[in-house]
């Protein structure tokens, strides 16, 4: 079955607190990206913690998480 991706936006993307989340992000890459932190295709993500933000290699921040939950190493796999 293919994916659902406006039952997707509307059920998880679509609230005003998700709203407001994924701009704050979408700023902070921005930014990242004017100070040459980061570069479109270069692997990295802009990692969040609070008001503080690092650049990170993309699957260490993605697997941040995982590691320390009981997840599978599928899952892990999975996650990029």
């Amino acid at each position: 079955m293919a994916r659902n991706y406006k039952r997707e936006y509307r059920l998880f993307q679509s609230k005003p607190k998700d709203i407001i989340e994924r701009v704050k992000r979408n700023r902070n890459r921005a930014k990242a990206e004017r100070e040459g932190r980061v570069r479109k295709g270069d692997n990295k993500d802009v990692h969040h913690n609070g008001s503080k933000t690092r650049v990170l290699h993309r699957s260490v921040n993605r697997g941040m998480n995982s590691r320390n939950s009981s997840s599978t190493q599928g899952d892990r796999n999975a996650r990029g």
